[in-house]
């Protein structure tokens, strides 16, 4: 099983906080930028331990969900 966040690019200012908070260290900051002109954060590991650090640090409601297990449709 795998577990998952999703970060909402366009709701995403770059202030780092989840990936300064993540303990795993399974968020990067990206090297695009969305439509406010922001470098955004990006989930990028299978060593997320679904903790919700990032979920609950993040200052902007929405912009990051944390999921338990694989994503829908990709199951085997």
């Amino acid at each position: 099983m795998m577990n998952y966040v999703v970060i909402d690019s366009t709701q995403c200012k770059g202030c780092r906080l989840c990936i300064e908070t993540c303990p795993r260290h399974c968020i990067s900051l990206g090297s695009s930028l969305n439509s406010m002109g922001f470098q955004y954060a990006c989930f990028q590991s299978s060593e997320c331990t679904v903790c919700g650090f990032c979920y609950y640090i993040c200052p902007e409601p929405g912009a990051i969900t944390v999921h338990k297990g694989e994503p829908e449709g990709t199951a085997s």
